[in-house]
């Protein structure tokens, strides 16, 4: 990976992990279904009237829609309104990992690989770990299960982008412009129903400069920036050398919430942390590091 990618993959990742902070300020102001509906309601317009619809049928774009955009973020912003710090939120979320796997394994039939359960099942062992720490560091078990669902949509959503991605030669940013026409209006009934018209027209008649920055990081930042690039950098390179950089994300995450919100955290919820983050690792690394010990152990015969 040359030097400039280098810095656009970082910067990504800075992006994406200090979007947790950029939630939590968020919040502040708006309710979580209000923040969602904004959010993606800005990522669609204006874009969607410059940008050309993939080729996707209609029913697939709905089902990435739903998931990836709806499902993940509804959850995921109210899990941080009821008790979920942001630093945790950025790891808890990665479980998303272990939830493309097992519906690829239900949905696609995909097998396992030998070490797989193994590994995954270290990350499983910190995820129940920070499970039973609630009440620590303003962390409640609703916050932490709402993070969990979080994280099966976008495993879900996974899924559905590969079944898309091999129909299909896509543009990236003309998938994330249209998909987001999809959620912002469940994102506002589930606001009018669930958090109330009440609540909805206080949020938007005193709308504070932070909320309104929030948004618009959210949208262009986070969003249209990051996973645009993020896709520039997989048609680059090989997915096993970019994909492995998500993992700094939680690690940007757990800083920033340390440094702009002084979040602290207990030292099990440290131990849950970096279990979850060896799992994750090893469920990368370890396929290699066989192959590089099986390369070393195969002597060339003399002739």
């Amino acid at each position: 990976m040359s030097l400039k990618d280098w810095g656009f993959a970082l910067l990504i990742v800075f992006a994406w992990g200090f979007n947790f902070v950029v939630i939590h300020w968020g919040l502040d102001g708006l309710s979580p279904l209000l923040l969602g509906a904004l959010r993606f309601s800005l990522v669609a317009f204006p874009a969607v009237l410059f940008v050309p619809r993939p080729k996707i049928a209609w029913r697939w774009l709905l089902a990435y829609g739903l998931t990836i955009s709806f499902g993940q973020f509804a959850f995921l912003f109210t899990a941080m309104k009821v008790g979920m710090p942001a630093g945790i939120a950025s790891l808890v979320l990665q479980s998303q990992v272990l939830f493309t796997l097992l519906f690829a394994a239900v949905l696609l039939r995909e097998h396992w690989l030998a070490h797989q359960p193994f590994t995954l099942g270290i990350s499983a062992l910190g995820l129940v770990l920070l499970a039973t720490q609630q009440g620590q560091s303003g962390m409640t078990l609703a916050g932490f299960l709402l993070t969990i669902c979080a994280a099966a949509c976008w495993g879900l959503g996974n899924i559905i982008n590969r079944h898309i991605s091999r129909q299909a030669s896509l543009n990236l940013l003309s998938l994330v412009v249209w998909s987001a026409l999809i959620p912002p209006l469940p994102f506002f009934i589930a606001s009018y129903w669930l958090e109330g018209p009440t609540v909805m027209a206080n949020s938007l008649l005193h709308l504070q400069w932070h909320s309104v920055l929030a948004v618009v990081y959210l949208a262009l930042i986070a969003t249209l920036y990051g996973y645009v690039a993020w896709g520039r950098l997989l048609r680059t390179y090989p997915v096993a050398q970019v994909a492995p950089l998500t993992l700094l994300v939680p690690l940007v995450g757990l800083f920033c919430a340390r440094l702009f919100l002084n979040e602290q955290l207990t030292h099990w919820q440290w131990l849950g942390i970096l279990l979850v983050l060896s799992g994750l690792l090893l469920n990368i690394f370890w396929p290699r590091w066989l192959k590089v010990r099986h390369r070393q152990t195969i002597k060339p015969t003399d002739h």
